[in-house]
C-alpha cells in the first residue's frame, strides 16, 4: 500500500489521486459484495441440482455433481472477471 491508501489529506494532493483511491475502494467493495454473491448462488443452485435427498451425508453421485457445479461455476467466474478486470484502466 502506499501512503494515499489509508489517508488523502497530505497537503491538496492531486485530484487524479483522489480519484484512484475511490477507484480501489469502490473495487474492494465490488469484489467482496461479488464473492458473496457468488458464494449464495453456488449453494443455492448446486444444492437445488445436485441434492436430491438432503441427509447426514452426499451420495457419490451428489458429491460428484456438486464438484462439477462448483468447477463450472469457478471457471465462469473466471472468464468474466478476466474480460472485466483485463480492460484498460
Amino acid at each position: 500500500m502506499d501512503s494515499f491508501s489509508s489517508h488523502s489529506s497530505m497537503g491538496s494532493g492531486s485530484p487524479q489521486m483522489s480519484a484512484e483511491d475511490f477507484k480501489d475502494q469502490l473495487k474492494n467493495q465490488l469484489a467482496q459484495a461479488y464473492a458473496q454473491e457468488f458464494l449464495e448462488t453456488v449453494r443455492e443452485k448446486c444444492f437445488e441440482k445436485c441434492i436430491t435427498r438432503p441427509g447426514s451425508s452426499l451420495s457419490g453421485s451428489e458429491s460428484s455433481c456438486t464438484s462439477r457445479c462448483v468447477e463450472r461455476y469457478i471457471e465462469a467466474t473466471g472468464i468474466i472477471s478476466r474480460a472485466l478486470f483485463s480492460a484498460p484502466r
